[in-house]
């Protein structure tokens, strides 16, 4: 029995032409190599340096040490002192403004025999303070500073930032509509009885720093009991301290 005639060998399509295939020459031609590795090294380096803007936070005692120096030179400032809980301080209470002469207006809630709630207004060596009701009564610098110092929030800032220790920045982050350096610090106790009378206790406290002007935005402070507040804003804004009208 004969074989009949052989089939015709079939032949896949070439699915790439050719023309569209790179030459042997243009894939390993040292110039395009050379593009494509500045290419690579490029986008590396920019995602390095994006990473390390991310992360990257100032040495703690160098910011402390700036923002010292711009408290320094503030001529005016907004506080509030708020306390959060219990802790064993007189004042849970106190907003106002100061200037750095140490005139200051505002009010103020302490325990005194009872909660007593205070406006005061203090001009030079006088104080001219009320409470919920009646007028206006006077006491002198010196009895008011045995209760509180509300210039304190000036002279005493400073000091409470070169003075503290074991600085430790933490992250950027927003107080209000201002970026800063949120950093922990132990704080002693006899600097910070200055600022909040009553403070009986060192604590590592959580601070602020305005990233822009190095000047302390916010103040935490854990105690016994609970906590306090102290908030700094509207700095370097006119404010105008007089008697009130009798």
């Amino acid at each position: 029995m004969s074989a009949g005639p052989a089939s015709p060998r079939r032949t896949m399509p070439n699915r790439w032409p050719r023309a569209c295939l790179p030459s042997t020459s243009a894939r390993y031609d040292p110039a395009v190599r050379r593009i494509l590795g500045l290419v690579v090294a490029g986008l590396l380096l920019v995602t390095a340096c994006s990473a390390k803007s991310e992360t990257t936070l100032p040495d703690g005692p160098a910011l402390l040490k700036r923002s010292a120096d711009a408290m320094r030179t503030v001529k005016t400032v907004a506080f509030t002192i708020e306390t959060k809980d219990k802790p064993a301080v007189p004042v849970r209470h106190a907003e106002g403004s100061l200037t750095r002469e140490g005139d200051a207006k505002g009010t103020l809630q302490i325990e005194i025999a009872g909660l007593q709630e205070i406006e005061f207004v203090l001009v030079g060596d006088k104080v001219y303070f009320k409470g919920p009701t009646g007028g206006f009564q006077t006491m002198t610098r010196q009895q008011l500073v045995a209760l509180y110092d509300p210039s304190a929030v000036l002279t005493g800032v400073p000091d409470l930032l070169s003075t503290a220790q074991d600085v430790q920045p933490q992250a950027e982050e927003k107080v209000g509509d201002a970026a800063a350096y949120r950093v922990t610090a132990a704080l002693s106790q006899q600097v910070l009885a200055k600022l909040v009378p009553g403070v009986q206790q060192g604590v590592t406290g959580t601070l602020w720093i305005d990233k822009a002007t190095s000047r302390l935005r916010k103040l935490d402070l854990p105690l016994t009991g609970g906590s306090v507040a102290v908030t700094l804003g509207d700095y370097d804004a006119p404010v105008t301290v007089t008697p009130p009208a009798s």
